[in-house]
């Protein structure tokens, strides 16, 4: 299966399904060893939310997918929030 990456498109030609589903199931085929638990999963999103620097799910202080980032267990927020 061949990866397709977004790169620099606009936020008009965004399909938000489409990075749903390739966020989900990049999340799901994540081995559950490198994988957050669902609880501190949960936690570590509402904290995002809370955050200024979160804008249409991407952190503005690294540029990072924060559901990405968030599900994975070496993953650290920039401002050590969490």
């Amino acid at each position: 299966m061949t990866e397709r990456r977004c790169r620099k498109c606009l936020l008009e030609e965004f399909d938000r399904e489409a990075y749903l589903r390739t966020l989900k199931e990049h999340i799901d085929s994540t081995p559950p060893r490198e994988r957050t638990p669902e609880d501190v999963y949960a936690r570590r999103l509402e904290t995002c939310k809370s955050c200024d620097f979160l804008e249409t799910g991407t952190c503005l202080a690294c540029g990072c997918f924060v559901e990405l980032r968030a599900a994975s267990r070496r993953g650290k927020c920039p401002y050590q929030k969490w």
